[in-house]
């Protein structure tokens, strides 16, 4: 089986489906001009399809079961394989084949775990487990999550863990959100028809201008490795190769099974069409919830997906990579007959870039060929129906452009009024309302990312300060923004359309990781039994505006002004504020509009900018000072998402 030679139709930008979908969301919001495509590269860089099924402990779990259920034979025979393969690499790979609890070494059910969410081939997987300085470091954190998820007794548990080890992650592997986002491949095809069988939707699946899935990927690469590995049973592979040609074909084949162990989660059976924010959405509501499926073969499970696998998902999967496994063993004992030429390219692993490439640039195999797949790919589950009649109820993620309404009560404390010897803390309360317009980037990476990024205006009415204060009822024009910051507020503002012009994937690296808590990660949001906590200082300012007319004249102390050391003034203040905290108490979401309700402390100052003397008549204006204040906003936020 010769490979075919893989050109990147882009060097510079990958395009699969996902990234193709937010330019094209892109150019629609933004009107043209450099600052346009300053911000669409911006949106480009925070694709949020998400890539991976499983999570790394589940994909690592999934491969031990699989190996643990050959029979023993081929389990000897594989181990035998694997320590050929160690050959000259033992002190990075583990002697067993599988050893889960291992975080020092390299064990062969990890390379499936590897496969796809940390590298985008089989060869590049291959270098990343024997030369990569941070690959243990991903086993370490890998190990952590397992644990947590054993742990957790509640949805905010898990939702935790899950953030911690994406957080970790991102840190860890220096590409991993954005190989993961840039992804397409991990998932099923949906069916056109419903009466569709098997054998159509291979040829579906597998045809020669179709977008690349996880079925199509599967079968390319397990008879790649079936390839190499007849090439070393025919005796095709001089001795000084043999354990290269050997690992090859182990990698060729842990890189299929990770994409066949992603056709058995749910987020992943239920359909990858439609927009970027209907396939996270469905993927993400699916996967937790679970899905009715049934497997060509006609058994009926109920599945779930990433962080919420059960050993019955385990133990499904497994049985079909189980069978993957043995023909691989198969194969090295020359009892897998192939009718494709053998590729000369034996001692390396296979180079195709899912991550890169949207099609496969030659077929998967011969029919004879794949004829040989059929029993391990009846196993997958029946992928759910594309859009039209019949298909899956569809969820939407909160990406994309919105308007909405906020309203919300306030109450404050000032350590001191305007004027001088009002020293003591008074308190005033208020309403305000507001139309705000942005940009929806929750969840890109998990629960806890907030992409969030609004501009806001509406007015506000406060009432008459109570205590030393002489301050009256008032209103003001207010207005406040939001936007995500990578390490000081305002970063991306002013690094944003400097990198989109010099270093794309830098700009796409900060500003993944300015919406997922920063370089510092402060920022995430924390779940909790009963909503969400996240610390919020320097991502959202609000600005008021108090003009204060005839109306709303008060009386400043001002000592030797007769005749009663008070002059009566108007005092027009802009006051800004600096939310530290946001606790979130709940947030509903449909597939066009979203509510919530959240509590917000918050510090900031209320400044003078002009002060009229009413009366007596020819008083010096008086020094009025600065107010700090401090407070809790309440705020009801509604949104409808555009598109």
């Amino acid at each position: 089986m010769r490979s075919a030679s893989v050109t990147d139709r882009d060097n510079s930008m990958p395009k699969p489906a996902t990234r193709r979908l937010i330019e094209s969301f892109g150019r629609q919001v933004i009107q043209r001009s450099v600052p346009r495509s300053a911000l669409v590269l911006l949106l480009v860089s925070l694709q949020v399809c998400p890539a991976s099924a499983w999570v790394f402990p589940e994909h690592r779990d999934i491969a031990a079961l699989a190996i643990q259920k050959l029979d023993l034979d081929r389990q000897a025979r594989l181990q035998a394989l694997w320590s050929e393969a160690r050959t000259g690499h033992e002190q990075r790979l583990c002697a067993a084949s599988s050893d889960p609890a291992q975080t020092s070494c390299v064990d062969f059910a990890a390379w499936a775990a590897i496969s796809g969410d940390h590298s985008c081939s089989a060869q590049e997987m291959l270098g990343t487990v024997l030369t990569a300085p941070w690959v243990l470091g991903v086993e370490k954190v890998s190990a952590r999550l397992k644990a947590q998820l054993a742990a957790a007794s509640r949805r905010s548990d898990r939702t935790n863990a899950v953030r911690n080890s994406d957080l970790a992650l991102e840190r860890t592997d220096p590409e991993y959100v954005t190989r993961a986002s840039s992804n397409n491949a991990h998932f099923l095809l949906a069916r056109p028809d419903v009466n569709m069988e098997p054998e159509a939707y291979a040829r579906l699946a597998l045809g020669p201008n179709t977008e690349v899935n996880a079925l199509a990927t599967y079968v390319w690469y397990h008879l790649r490795a079936l390839d190499r590995a007849r090439s070393v049973s025919l005796g095709q592979v001089p001795a000084a190769a043999h354990s290269s040609a050997v690992r090859a074909a182990l990698a060729d084949e842990a890189f299929a099974l990770h994409f066949l162990e992603d056709s058995f989660a749910a987020g992943h059976v239920a359909g990858n069409w439609g927009r970027t924010t209907l396939r996270k959405g469905t993927h993400d509501y699916y996967g937790e919830r679970g899905l009715a499926l049934t497997t060509w073969n006609g058994e009926h499970f109920v599945g779930q997906g990433d962080a919420f696998m059960k050993p019955a998902d385990a133990d499904r999967a497994a049985t079909a990579v189980r069978d993957s496994l043995a023909q691989l063993v198969d194969s090295f004992d020359s009892k897998i007959e192939l009718t494709d030429a053998d590729d000369p390219n034996y001692g390396e692993a296979n180079s195709f870039n899912v991550c890169k490439e949207a099609q496969f640039p030659t077929a998967a195999g011969t029919l004879a060929d794949i004829t040989k797949l059929v029993p391990i790919l009846m196993q997958t589950p029946v992928p759910a129906m594309g859009k039209g009649a019949g298909e899956l109820p569809r969820f939407r993620t909160e990406l994309g452009t919105f308007v909405g309404l906020s309203t919300g009560f306030r109450g404050a404390l000032l350590t001191h009024g305007f004027g001088p010897g009002q020293t003591g803390v008074s308190a005033v309360s208020g309403i305000e309302l507001a139309a705000r317009a942005g940009l929806g980037l929750d969840g890109i990476l998990n629960d806890s990312s907030d992409g969030l990024v609004f501009v806001e205006f509406g007015v506000r009415d406060d009432t008459h300060a109570t205590g030393t204060a002489t301050i009256p009822g008032r209103g003001a024009m207010s207005a406040r923004l939001r936007m995500p910051y990578w390490l000081i507020p305002g970063d991306l503002a002013v690094a944003g359309p400097v990198l989109a012009l010099t270093s794309q994937r830098t700009l796409q690296k900060m500003a993944i990781g300015a919406a997922n808590g920063g370089l510092i990660p402060w920022q995430a949001g924390i779940a909790t039994r009963a909503g969400r906590l996240q610390f919020v200082l320097g991502r959202e300012v609000g600005v008021s505006i108090f003009r204060n007319g005839s109306d709303h004249q008060f009386l400043l102390p001002t000592p030797g002004v007769p005749p009663n050391n008070t002059t009566l003034v108007s005092i027009n203040s802009l006051q800004v504020e600096f939310p530290i905290l946001e606790y979130r108490l709940f947030r509903n979401f449909s597939v066009n509009q979203s509510s919530g309700l959240m509590l917000q402390p918050y510090v900031g100052f209320d400044m003078p900018t002009a002060v009229s003397v009413v009366s007596p008549t020819g008083a010096p204006n008086p020094d009025a000072h600065t107010v700090v204040t401090t407070g809790m906003r309440v705020v009801f936020d509604w949104r409808h998402y555009l598109k």
